[in-house]
């Protein structure tokens, strides 16, 4: 099911941080007025289960219901699947709580019976009473393959979740290649989200491989160019570092500076305005340079309303008042 009203807003939305923000978005403006394009190339087979980890987590977050401690996964889960695949020593690096089994068992049969990814993505948030619009990238196989650094020529690839969870991305990498993204065409839904919408935010996700399968699917990324003014990103490193995850760390080893200012050469073709935390105010022009506006604000999300809070300073940055300003 598509949209059938232009949202006010449309987030560009991946791992934890795309869900913290989009929870404050939906108290900045009417839930229903939020549309999401998240990232599917997470995606991932385990046992025999269609798993969309960043689909996931977007909604239970909305609905209220994610593991504030992890920032995924479900509060107050269970595990007993996971201890009975354990006894018949079936690999369970990847855990997949009881109840989220659910949600997994879900969406494979549906997608079995033939429904597209966004169709079962719609079910699901219903059934979890989310009024934002969440839309799969693509409904394309997408993967996103990370080659190691170790120690022979040609690399060790592995798949992200190998890299993510397996290895606990704990280990150098060489590079990043998104297999099938070529012949991959937008999901139902997201051009129209991209292009109506007044503001699109670039959420604090990781630019590589959050936000980097997205801007290669063949049409997304050219949808931002054509109206870029209107297009801001919020910066996923905060003082030289990532709050959650190894964005830090892949900025780093693909050879772009860990700072704000390489999260600027990163967007600048696709979005006019970059904000970034109080703790990087000194770089606001060195971001400027590289041809974005620089907006400083209080991005690290410690509780919804500090969230809410950045939400509408982003909105305002994307569409101030005339005469007004940010």
């Amino acid at each position: 099911m598509i949209p059938t009203e232009a949202p006010l807003v449309t987030v560009l939305a991946g791992g934890v941080g795309a869900a913290k923000l989009l929870r404050g978005m939906v108290r900045a403006v009417p839930a229903t007025q939020v549309t999401a394009v998240v990232n599917t190339a997470d995606d991932v087979v385990l046992h025999g289960l269609h798993v969309s980890p960043d689909l996931d987590t977007v909604t239970y977050t909305l609905a209220e219901a994610v593991n504030p401690e992890t920032g995924w996964g479900l509060l107050g889960e269970s595990w007993q699947a996971m201890d009975a695949l354990d006894r018949y020593g079936t690999p369970t690096w990847f855990r997949l709580g009881d109840r989220d089994l659910g949600t997994h068992l879900h969406r494979t049969g549906r997608l079995a019976s033939g429904a597209g990814l966004a169709e079962v993505t719609r079910e699901v948030t219903d059934a979890w009473g989310v009024e934002a619009t969440l839309l799969p990238m693509t409904e394309d196989p997408v993967a996103t393959m990370v080659t190691l650094d170790d120690d022979t020529p040609e690399g060790t690839e592995v798949g992200f979740q190998d890299y993510f969870v397996g290895l606990r991305h704990d280990v150098p990498i060489r590079s990043v290649r998104f297999t099938g993204v070529e012949d991959a065409q937008p999901g139902p839904g997201v051009l129209e989200a991209l292009r109506c919408a007044p503001t699109v935010v670039i959420a604090p996700s990781n630019p590589i491989v959050s936000i980097g399968p997205m801007l290669a699917v063949p049409g997304i990324a050219e949808s931002l160019v054509a109206r870029r003014s209107n297009v801001v990103a919020v910066s996923p490193i905060v003082d030289g570092a990532t709050l959650k995850g190894p964005a830090d760390r892949m900025l780093r080893e693909l050879g772009h500076e860990p700072t704000v200012v390489g999260v600027a050469r990163l967007y600048r073709n696709v979005a006019a305005t970059l904000v970034v935390d109080r703790a990087d105010a000194d770089l606001a022009d060195s971001v400027e340079a590289n041809g974005m506006a620089c907006v400083v604000a209080d991005t690290v999300m410690t509780d919804v309303d500090v969230a809410a809070t950045l939400c509408r300073k982003v909105l305002a940055v994307a569409n101030p008042e005339p005469g007004g300003t940010t």
